[in-house]
């Protein structure tokens, strides 16, 4: 696009509406918004002084559209956007009113000819919530500039406005905006606390910020427009400012995206605040959120990992606008931490276990986040290795890693896709995100992800939606031990012991779970090859209480047997394990459908297997899970496993375990 010099001519030019944005008025209250003493405004400030508003508005544009030293991370230079295909056909969609709301809600729905900004086509909060972020608009930028055709310019500024009118910025409480159900709020309460909640606001906030580098020369975007986009804009973080979230993610990215309005609009007055107020919160809530291990409070990798972006895009935008000293030299060594905290606990594909609310991800996107964290931190080897592939950098000196104060632990004996990995999830008690779940595991072995945590499908809404949400952040849906099936009333697991080195690696971890009821978990790593778990519920309940080990299976036919409780599995590719529970001698077997989600409203059907014990009077129900990982289908090899030490001791463990053609092996710790 050509720059746009000012005249008389370009302003008239500018003051004819195209069809059908008649509806957009010069809002004179901009100017009282504006330092108009900003460099550049001299024009603009002498014009609405003399009461010529319409020429002082034409003047404002041609000044944005002249501006060239203010940019975003994202788009840094207009001429060279590009555009997918997916993209494209949410943008030829959009025109017709069918927006691209929610990955989870694929096809997307139709809006009507005259947008529903209400319509709720399923009771999911998310759908509700997300419609606001617009997240069509931007893919309608890049058709704009990749087509030069004016119809998406026209048909955005024409949704933009429509949105303003019909979406009124109403009185809401902070409660409000995250209730589950509507409750007794009505009217235009009831529809803002989906359109006006801070999180959606700042999902604007930021993307506005790239629609305004996208659409700035088109006829469409009139002087008028631009006074009705500056005047709404400032609205916005108006209400962020005086409603950040209180903690968690959401505080973090409303932060993150003031500090990009304060640096891409710097010509209103407030500027200077709303990107102070941000990077304030920042550098305050980096440590608070971040442990000292690098893992991030909410214990949920995706969260983790979107609290790494939040954190890098911070930093791009300091960089880009020559205010990088904001941020200390320990803020950029946190970062640096919880990068590589994401790195250890994910497997070799460059997946991530999907404990809490976590949603997979995928190998060529993280990849690109590496690339781009590399050039952040050149010096760090293990970044520039993972980003290349293996071509250059190095991998750690270490396999097996402890996160002890977030409660990450992960067995390794390589790095390789033919790794056997095992991550162990048993921590504090998180935020939000974070799930009932102490003790779980994932395990990866020979390109494949096994015992895969059952993820988390969708987290809010009505009954329906709720029923699934419950369903699964359910204790027994996870790889760990319950009461009764009840989810577990504390979650504040401490470790024992981590021994991550040697032929024997350990780990025993103890979470309170239940008021009269502990779980203590060990897990031993023999000899690199396989795992045996060892779990002790130990505490005053009895009778008919039903202690219950779960395990959530593989998809696809696992063959068991209840005579020895074993599973194994018969994969084609090289993956597979040989399984078997050990306990007492009332213990029972039992199969459910189990579910797994990878990505939200998206699931699968799968077995859930748990293995039960009544409490009675014992003072301690005590089972031995052993997992052999093996190329070879099939039930082998033999398995055999029982306690030396007899009863539950707080001191330590003793066991006995042989496996296959194997020697006895004795297995233990003393506290």
């Amino acid at each position: 696009m050509k720059k746009t010099i000012f005249t008389v001519a370009a302003v008239l030019a500018a003051m004819t509406f195209p069809a059908g944005l008649s509806a957009q008025e010069l809002r004179p209250e901009v100017f009282g918004l504006l330092d108009l003493d900003w460099p550049g405004l001299e024009q603009v400030k002498s014009l609405h002084a003399e009461g010529r508003d319409s020429l002082a508005a034409a003047a404002l544009l041609d000044y944005y559209r002249s501006r060239k030293d203010i940019c975003t991370p994202e788009i840094q230079d207009v001429s060279k956007v590009k555009i997918s295909k997916t993209q494209q056909k949410w943008a030829d969609e959009a025109l017709e009113h069918t927006f691209y709301v929610h990955d989870g809600y694929q096809p997307s729905f139709n809006y009507g000819k005259d947008i529903n900004w209400q319509y709720w086509p399923v009771r999911d909060n998310e759908l509700r919530w997300q419609l606001h972020r617009h997240k069509w608009f931007s893919p309608m930028g890049y058709a704009y500039r990749v087509s030069g055709d004016e119809k998406y310019a026209r048909e955005w500024a024409f949704q933009y406005m429509d949105w303003i009118r019909k979406n009124p910025l109403a009185d809401v409480t902070k409660d409000d905006y995250e209730m589950v159900s509507s409750g007794e709020i009505k009217g235009d309460a009831e529809n803002a606390r989906f359109a006006w909640r801070p999180l959606e606001v700042s999902h604007r906030l930021q993307d506005q910020c790239f629609q305004f580098q996208l659409f700035i020369d088109s006829p469409s975007f009139t002087p008028e427009f631009l006074t009705e986009f500056l005047v709404n804009y400032h609205r916005h973080a108006d209400h962020i400012l005086h409603n950040y979230s209180e903690k968690g993610n959401h505080l973090l990215f409303e932060a993150q995206r003031m500090i990009y309005a304060g640096a891409f609009f710097p010509e209103f007055k407030e500027a200077s605040v709303w990107r102070q107020s941000g990077v304030d919160i920042l550098n305050r809530e980096i440590n608070v959120q971040v442990y000292e291990d690098g893992g991030q409070f909410e214990l949920d990798p995706h969260y983790h990992l979107a609290t790494i972006e939040i954190f890098i895009k911070a930093l791009q935008a300091a960089d880009l606008n020559g205010f990088r000293d904001d941020f200390p030299q320990s803020y950029i060594d946190t970062v640096e931490k919880m990068i590589v905290f994401y790195a250890n606990i994910c497997f070799p594909d460059y997946t991530n276990p999907l404990f809490s609310d976590a949603k997979l991800t995928k190998k060529e996107s993280m990849i690109a986040n590496y690339r781009k964290w590399s050039k952040i931190f050149p010096d760090n080897m293990f970044i520039r290795y993972l980003a290349t592939e293996g071509k250059e950098g190095a991998l750690p000196d270490y396999l097996s890693k402890g996160f002890l104060k977030s409660g990450f632990f992960v067995f390794r004996n390589g790095w390789g896709m033919d790794a056997l990995q095992m991550v162990v999830k048993a921590g504090p008690k998180g935020e939000w995100h974070c799930q009932p779940d102490n003790g779980t595991f994932e395990m990866w072995y020979n390109g494949r992800s096994l015992f895969q945590d059952s993820g988390s499908y969708v987290y809010a809404g009505d009954a329906e939606v709720m029923e699934w949400r419950n369903w699964f952040r359910a204790t027994a849906h996870h790889n760990t031990l319950t009461l009764n099936d009840k989810n577990l009333e504390t979650t504040e697991s401490k470790t024992l012991l981590w021994q991550p080195e040697g032929d024997v690696q350990i780990l025993v971890t103890e979470n309170p779970g239940y008021k009269d009821l502990k779980h203590r978990r060990s897990v031993f790593f023999v000899d690199g090859k396989y795992f045996v778990i060892v779990d002790e519920a130990v505490g005053s309940v009895s009778g008919n209480n039903n202690i219950s080990l779960h395990f959530q299976m593989p998809r696809g036919d696992v063959p068991n047997s209840r005579e020895d409780m074993t599973f194994y599995t018969n994969f084609d590719d090289g993956s597979n394990f040989m399984f078997r529970c050990f306990g007492p001698d009332n213990m029972t077997m039992k199969k459910e459908k189990g579910w797994l989600s990878t990505a939200y409203n998206k699931k699968v059907q799968r077995m859930n297997v748990s293995f039960n014990v009544k409490k009675g009077d014992m003072p301690a129900v005590r089972y031995i899970t052993v997992i052999y990982p093996k190329e070879t289908a099939g039930k082998e090899p033999a398995m055999t496993a029982k306690f030396i030490k007899k009863d539950f001791s707080e001191n330590g463990l003793k066991i006995q375990v042989k496996v296959g053609k194997e020697k006895k092996r004795t297995l233990g710790y003393e506290l």
